[in-house]
């Protein structure tokens, strides 16, 4: 499925993760790819590295990766509801709370990105067999109206992110 999804299909304040989606290419071909490269530039990290944060408030990269595993699996959740045709609303989430709550730093780098790994691949294991007319539905995330695709996107789109964060301030 390549096509983006319309703005009418997503709250206004996802725009900024669905943005950094790019708009040529299938969406499952760059979710895969980007699979690839996120677990690519992470294995290249070191365990004293996974223990690095820029600031004392902020979370290590292990927490980070953590983080893109809890909320990979949240959002391929919301992914096979919309899909599915389910309506029921899901509420959101307070990502604060898993990582505090989730002790990341415990782990290796290594056990987190294998994590991390699996919940993509299970989600990528759904992209790739969605009907076309699934990809159009919509559901109920947060109290606002979002598509199988804009939930898609937004997954692609809040790794990247936190991609940037990591090559743009953990690693300078």
């Amino acid at each position: 499925m390549g096509q983006r999804p319309e703005s009418s299909e997503y709250l206004n304040e996802l725009s900024k993760y669905i943005s950094l989606v790019p708009t040529e290419g299938d969406i499952c071909t760059i979710f895969r790819e980007q699979t690839d490269e996120i677990c690519s530039f992470i294995s290249n990290l070191t365990e004293e590295q996974g223990e690095h944060r820029y600031a004392h408030d902020k979370w290590s990269i292990k927490q980070m990766v953590g983080h893109l595993a809890d909320t990979g699996r949240i959002m391929s959740y919301r992914l096979l509801r919309v899909a599915r045709g389910d309506t029921t609303p899901l509420a959101g989430f307070e990502e604060k709370d898993y990582v505090l709550n989730a002790n990341f730093d415990a782990h290796t780098l290594e056990k987190l990105l294998a994590h991390y790994k699996l919940v993509r691949e299970s989600t990528q294991a759904l992209l790739d067999t969605l009907p076309e007319e699934a990809w159009t539905r919509m559901g109920t995330v947060n109290n606002g109206a979002i598509s199988a695709r804009a939930v898609a996107c937004l997954m692609i789109g809040h790794d990247l992110h936190h991609l940037n964060i990591l090559k743009e301030r953990y690693l300078i």
